[in-house]
């Protein structure tokens, strides 16, 4: 039984080492850069010199705070004396000046003191926010961060957990030291009086401190998961604003509130552990505060009545004593605070650290390298995912050419915004080189478009905020990418609105197609930027984009791209590709359906030849005959010609060829046939020939050479 208790006892000493060591560690990683730095470019010398000098004069003020104090006790016992021993008046009336002078002293000891406090944490919250955020925005950690599974609510951590640790830390500090240097002086003044009070007290205060230690061991891991609770529950209402519209597509209400009232419940059920341990701790501190009074006035009464003290050592003993036990009462409060505290430390201390760890290049692990060039290029690219568990592409080699447009292909899942993300330098596991102009001259045009918070001047400039240009050039380029709408919904182009919840997903695109228009870069990426975009704003932007004489990479599937683009990448299986020109490509494409549909033709053949009764031949072939034209009708299906021998021949008529007719025969999407009817525009089709629409007929007719 005895081993047990001392290998229990061992156990609890090992862990309460371990967690002091894990918090100084912690501690050093959040406060270092600020007041010992050691990294390169870290603070200048000189802000650190003036962040010391101010907490030595927070530390001078409140040494001198409690020296007022306790001498102002030894003013108290004499004024006292005056008063109750020698009932001298006019003794009295000159010890009031020296009185307001102590109380006027000590206010502003005070007063100044907090206010160094303040101004010391705010310049350290200051600086310590934008360390931080300097460092989550540097080398994409914020969206490599994004991706790791691990490490939750990075925004909570910036916006709400750094401050509580500038100025709760500075309070922690200066209230420990205050209230030590307290109890010190007290118990010093007190032994003056009575020895064995003071001994008392300090036996008393030591076993007191124990019971704290104990009672706040379990509140601290209540405050550390009210943190975490509370930010899954914060994320949680996040979600559901940042994804109303999907909620309200699905109806998806209900479903959203369970989850949102179950990461309530987490919260309550916290905060209920924290209020029943909370009031054995009141309980605790209460009666520990005022026993400490009652037990000098024990002692002390008697020792009056009897004449062996006077009533000024009671009333400065009376003093110590609650002094002593209110800073007491306040350190096992900043205790019990510390928990919260030191979790706010330990929270910030693994973001800091996580940071470092994706900052910091990984060793012997192969990357492609990059090259900034005036051209783009892949050369002998074998591109992994970021874990390097995935070959997405493998020896990749081809360069785009200036001014000319490259479509990437293939199966969903196949890497095609892989490769984009390889360009933008967000993925570079694998190994060989890239080509790539720098990231300033390139355009980045997602899916979904980026839409920042701020006015429609910053939403046309973005990424470029400082550039300058007039707002009737920006009302040309809203024109230009139909969206003069916008015009309508706002005064100038400076007022801010909550765009992103105002434009539709194609709206978006020609918004994010018309900083193209203002940046006027000399390479862009658009991953399906026109994916919501009908056939005909889809061409319009495109021309526009031609029109910049950009170098493009496109990644989609609609055919209407093809023409766009001059070359194609088709991402294979098995990590293979092919590079072709787009005229080939449509060619192995075309030759592609027409075996599979002869395939599918012959296989329902041999399915119906096997399914049909004799009495259903029949009848299709009468059918068939029945469909049949006459003499007179092939006629008029024909048309006469005469070669260089005056003979006559036959040609098939080209003036009955639909919309549909024509997209078998050129393979362009629908919309664009249509599209190139209505504006007059011929089509060169698989059969060599140029075909120009006829509005009057509403077909499509052979040009004659």
């Amino acid at each position: 039984m005895l081993d047990q208790i001392l290998s229990q006892s061992n156990q609890t000493t090992n862990d309460l080492r371990q967690s002091l060591y894990k918090f100084w560690e912690d501690f050093k990683v959040v406060t270092q850069p600020y007041w010992y730095p050691t990294e390169s470019g870290g603070r200048v010398f000189s802000e650190v010199i003036r962040s010391w000098g101010m907490l030595f004069l927070l530390i001078g003020l409140i040494v001198a705070m409690v020296a007022v104090d306790g001498v102002g006790s030894f003013w108290n016992r004499y004024v006292l004396d005056i008063i109750i021993e020698e009932r001298d008046l006019s003794k009295y009336y000159d010890t009031i000046l020296i009185s307001c002078l102590f109380i006027a002293v000590l206010a502003l000891l005070i007063g100044f003191s907090k206010f160094v406090r303040k101004r010391l944490s705010l310049d350290w919250y200051k600086w310590l926010s934008n360390y931080i955020l300097k460092r989550y925005l540097s080398h994409r950690a914020y969206y490599k961060l994004d991706s790791q599974s691990d490490f939750d609510n990075p925004d909570q951590r910036l916006a709400q957990e750094i401050e509580p640790i500038t100025s709760g830390g500075l309070r922690f500090f200066a209230t420990v030291l205050e209230k030590v240097l307290e109890m010190t002086t007290f118990i010093i003044i007190l032994s003056t009086i009575s020895q064995q009070i003071a001994i008392y007290l300090v036996i008393y205060t030591i076993i007191g401190n124990l019971v704290a230690i104990y009672l706040t061991q379990e509140l601290n891991k209540i405050n550390n998961e009210q943190l975490e609770v509370k930010a899954n529950y914060n994320y949680c209402l996040t979600h559901v604003r940042n994804h109303s519209e999907s909620i309200a597509f699905f109806q998806g209400e209900e479903q959203e509130l369970n989850i949102i009232e179950r990461r309530f419940n987490n919260v309550i059920d916290n905060a209920d552990r924290r209020v029943e341990w909370e009031r054995g701790q009141d309980i605790f501190n209460r009666v520990y505060q005022s026993a400490i009074s009652l037990f000098s006035i024990f002692i002390l009464t008697p020792l009056f009545i009897q004449d062996e003290i006077d009533y000024g050592e009671i009333s400065q003993a009376s003093m110590a004593c609650l002094m002593f036990s209110n800073a007491v009462g306040i350190l096992i409060a900043e205790w019990g605070n510390s928990g919260k505290l030191s979790s706010y430390i330990e929270r910030l201390a693994q973001f800091l650290n996580k940071l470092k760890s994706i900052i910091k290049e990984p060793e012997k692990i192969s990357s492609i390298t990059t090259i900034e060039d005036n051209r783009l290029a892949f050369e002998n690219v074998t591109l992994k995912t970021p874990n390097y568990d995935k070959v997405i592409v493998e020896n990749l080699s081809l360069s785009v050419p200036p001014g000319e447009g490259l479509l990437i292909v293939g199966p969903s899942g196949r890497g095609k915004s892989s490769l984009l993300r390889a360009i933008a330098g967000l993925w570079d596991a694998g190994k060989g080189r890239l080509v790539r102009p720098a990231l300033e001259e390139m355009l980045f045009l997602p899916q979904r478009p980026y839409i920042i918070l701020g006015s429609l001047r910053e939403q046309l400039l973005y990424p470029k905020t400082n550039h300058t240009i007039t707002n009737k050039e920006l009302e040309a380029i809203l024109k230009q990418v139909n969206l003069e709408h916008l015009l309508n919904r706002i005064d100038n182009f400076n007022v801010e609105l909550p765009w992103e919840n105002i434009l539709s997903l194609g709206e978006q695109q020609r918004l994010a197609f018309a900083r193209i228009l203002v940046n006027r870069p000399n390479f862009t990426i658009l991953d399906e930027a026109t994916s919501a975009l009908d056939l005909t704003n889809e061409e319009n932007l495109y021309q526009q984009l031609q029109e910049t004489e950009t170098t493009f990479i496109s990644v989609g599937h609609r055919e209407s791209l093809f023409s766009y683009h001059q070359w194609v990448l088709e991402l294979l299986e098995d990590s293979s590709w092919q590079l072709l020109p787009m005229e080939d490509y449509k060619k192995q494409k075309t030759n592609l359906i027409v075996a599979e549909k002869t395939n599918k033709n012959s296989e329902e053949s041999v399915t119906i030849q096997q399914s049909q009764s004799p009495a259903n031949i029949i009848q299709e072939i009468e059918i068939e005959q029945l469909n049949e034209p006459t003499e007179n009708q092939a006629k008029n299906d024909t048309e006469i010609v005469t070669d260089q021998n005056n003979e006559p021949s036959e040609k098939q008529s080209t003036s009955s060829l639909s919309h549909d007719q024509m997209k078998t025969l050129c393979n362009y999407a629908l919309g664009t046939i249509r599209n190139k009817g209505r504006k007059g525009q011929s089509i060169k089709a698989k059969d060599g020939f140029t075909y120009q629409y006829n509005k009057k007929s509403r077909k499509w007719v052979r040009k004659e050479d």
